[in-house]
């Protein structure tokens, strides 16, 4: 098959390319490499900024790319908004894709208008990006995301898409969670691709009795990953055992620091208001780190894993953040165990290979709903 995978994120789409074309198909990915972190692609469709003149460039560029975009037994978006573009603008390419290639679907990978709806209600999710029990998180990323998905365009969008596409794949329990309810014959879920034999696995002992934790803080949404909770949680932890815990904290730098800074860790912590390990906890988990973030039993439930418990599962408070990280530091002995897992675990439901052809037989399940030009 020709398959085209437009859009990015954190390299879902590259790297789920790399097992396609193990099973030997033609495979284009088309994308920004979402945004700073530069990921691979076939054709760039990078955006400088939002100015005009920047806006008129990637303009021209993606007009000229569009015949690259058509032919194609398969086109999966990343999410309904899959280009750097207001969902206005996004309409009539979405309508080109239809109607110049085969089946289309879409991923529920991310941030969209059943997330948000589902994160409001106060019953699909214990607790979530955007709430807590009964109770909504309002800050300034989660006003904004409520603005522009559940009262704005980009919502408009994603309905005309769902509905319209002929399936759509989750990455994460949390997504399946989302979209099932609403469109259970077409919603399949499919773990994140991982290429776990590109990435050497370390079982990670500590032989000193310092446990060296590493976190990631992103400025702007600290507040919206509860970034800002675990990191008091881990600066008190450092407080009380000053001789037992490093911490690695990596803030604006650039990506391949990064990665060596967490590769010199045993612990990383991740997002808090989570339910599952996404593709950064799950990348770091190939390495041989252990996770600390989402963990409930959903998310082992999905995969059908009822043996490996690697995840340090945490509640969404400081307090609960603390105790766990706390038992690590208490027993330092577990982290080797921890670590083996945590690479079987990836090993076992994410390989690339294995997932890519979870989607082939998806994408070969359903059939090819013809384009009309009946659409509003």
């Amino acid at each position: 098959m020709r398959i085209l995978l437009l859009g990015e994120y954190s390299n879902v789409h590259w790297t789920l390319a790399e097992g396609l074309r193990h099973h030997g198909h033609e495979v284009v990915v088309a994308s920004d490499g979402d945004g700073w972190k530069n990921y691979p692609r076939d054709i760039s469709l990078h955006r400088t900024s939002s100015c005009a003149k920047d806006t008129a460039a990637f303009l021209l560029r993606l007009l000229r790319a569009l015949p690259r975009l058509r032919g194609f037994d398969v086109v999966q978006i990343i999410n309904p908004v899959f280009l750097r573009l207001k969902a206005e603008r996004l309409w009539p390419i979405y309508h080109y894709l239809r109607r110049h290639n085969g089946k289309v679907f879409m991923g529920a990978f991310g941030m969209d208008y059943y997330w948000v709806k589902c994160g409001l209600d106060g019953q699909t999710f214990r607790y979530s990006d955007f709430n807590i029990g009964h109770q909504i998180r309002h800050n300034a990323d989660n006003d904004r995301e409520i603005a522009d998905w559940l009262n704005g365009p980009k919502g408009k969008l994603n309905l005309h898409i769902a509905n319209d596409c002929d399936g759509i794949v989750s990455g994460l329990y949390e997504y399946d969670a989302c979209y099932r309810p609403v469109y259970p014959e077409k919603t399949k879920f499919i773990p994140f691709p991982i290429d776990v034999r590109s990435i050497p696995g370390q079982v990670r002992s500590c032989n000193d009795g310092r446990v060296r934790f590493f976190i990631g803080i992103q400025k702007h949404r600290n507040e919206y990953k509860g970034t800002d909770i675990m990191l008091r949680a881990l600066l008190r932890l450092q407080a009380h055992y000053p001789d037992r815990v490093l911490i690695e904290k990596a803030e604006s730098v650039p990506f391949a620091t990064y990665c060596q800074m967490m590769d010199s860790s045993h612990v990383i912590l991740d997002q808090l208001y989570s339910y599952t390990p996404a593709m950064n906890a799950l990348q770091a988990m190939a390495q041989g780190l252990i996770v600390v973030g989402g963990g409930e039993p959903e998310n082992y439930d999905i995969l059908g894993e009822s043996e490996l418990r690697p995840i340090i599962n945490v509640l969404p408070n400081e307090d609960d953040v603390y105790m766990q990280l706390e038992k690590l530091v208490m027993h330092p002995e577990n982290l080797a165990r921890l670590s083996a897992e945590s690479r079987q675990y990836v090993e076992r439901h994410h390989d690339h290979i294995k997932v890519a052809k979870e989607y082939l037989d998806f994408w070969n399940s359903k059939k090819h709903k013809p384009y009309t030009t009946d659409k509003k």
